[in-house]
């Protein structure tokens, strides 16, 4: 049986007294997500997600309810997906407050998002889509123009903790203006590097890439044994801090023989820049050894940007950046983009503001099972 649309009649009959002929009472509406809009609930977490999480553009979403019989231009489903995002941006704001800049460590990433300007030329121009990932999943995004230092230092005014990035100069004001902010490299960036040596030093390339494969070994026979924090340092200081240690002293060795502008002598430049960053992983077990999980969380905007090319605007850039942030939130906690978003759209103009938190997907999914385990009980 194939999804199907309803419309739902509200018959609001107007009543008065015929005594005393004084007054018209009528039966008030029920709170809609678009004041004075068409559109339920259900057909609105429908689009965000069939855009967001499937990253269908709304042309295609179009054609498809028009096979249902059912004529929605893309404009307005584009107008829709505005409102809810101005109707959601107070959970995301939670969220980003409350979740991610709680958590031990963040993961920080950027990729480009085109964004149609008419009053420039050319009229596509390039902006950045930043990802802010909690320790617990929850992640965050945010639009800026340019790829410096402004993105970052807004996002992270109030956080203190470990910041992982791939050191880019973006990061380096940060890390200058909030001491309390301390630096964690990716070893996966300068893993690439040396694989992209690799047809010009074959050598010295594949002697660091298995290095760096006994690291990453570890970090295997840890989560395989799911090893809480204190454990995962315990070993990470027994078996990689010697491996790490032998790494850097390779790396001093093949430095004085590398042309600094050879593909190896920048892969080793990077790694000593960074090797202070590189290594502080090994000193908290709550650490990854990578950046990899701010990448993955990028990945969708990836996949969306190919299909829908596009933002028609800087508001539907900031726009997108909320909306992900809801949607890739539930996938990363394995929560029903839908679902979710149905129950949350009906609810949040009635939600008392001071109580946002408890709409965040992951407060959401807490909520829910408390309840049932009373019950059960």
């Amino acid at each position: 049986m194939p999804a199907s649309f309803v419309i739902r009649e509200y018959v609001r009959p107007k009543y008065a007294c015929a005594s005393c002929q004084q007054g018209v009472v009528q039966a008030a509406l029920p709170a809609r997500p678009i004041e004075k809009g068409r559109p339920g609930p259900g057909l609105l977490a429908h689009v965000v997600a069939s855009k967001y999480a499937d990253h269908l553009p709304l042309y295609r979403l179009e054609q498809i309810f028009e096979r249902h019989g059912v004529q929605i231009t893309r404009r307005t489903l584009s107008e829709w997906n505005g409102a809810v995002a101005d109707l959601l941006e107070p959970i995301v704001r939670a969220m980003h407050r409350e979740q991610v800049c709680q958590s031990p460590w963040i993961q920080c990433d950027d990729t480009t998002l085109d964004v149609q300007d008419p009053s420039r030329a050319p009229e596509i121009r390039t902006g950045h889509l930043w990802v802010y990932r909690g320790e617990l999943g929850d992640v965050v995004y945010d639009f800026t123009w340019s790829r410096n230092r402004d993105g970052p230092l807004k996002m992270l005014a109030n956080y203190s903790g470990y910041l992982q990035v791939d050191a880019a100069p973006a990061y380096e004001d940060v890390f200058a203006q909030h001491p309390e902010i301390i630096e964690v490299g990716c070893m996966a960036h300068a893993r690439r590097y040396f694989k992209e040596a690799m047809p010009t030093a074959a050598v010295s390339c594949a002697q660091v890439l298995a290095i760096i494969g006994q690291l990453y070994g570890i970090e295997r026979a840890a989560n395989d044994k799911h090893l809480d924090a204190p454990a995962r340092q315990r070993l990470r200081q027994e078996q990689a801090r010697p491996i790490l240690e032998g790494l850097h002293a390779y790396l001093n060795e093949q430095q004085a023989m590398a042309l600094p502008k050879s593909p190896l002598g920048a892969a080793i430049g990077y790694a000593l820049r960074n090797w202070v960053a590189l290594t502080p992983y090994t000193e908290d077990g709550r650490l990854k050894i990578d950046n990899n999980g701010a990448e993955q969380a990028l990945r969708p905007i990836v996949l969306g940007r190919e299909n829908y090319l596009f933002a028609g605007s800087e508001a539907a850039a900031h726009r997108t950046a909320i909306l992900c942030s809801l949607v890739q939130t539930c996938k990363h906690l394995q929560i029903n983009p839908f679902v979710y978003l149905r129950d949350v759209i009906e609810r949040v103009s009635t939600h008392p503001a001071r109580l946002a938190l408890e709409l965040t997907p992951r407060e959401w999914t807490r909520l829910r099972k408390a309840p049932a385990s009373k019950a059960a009980a």
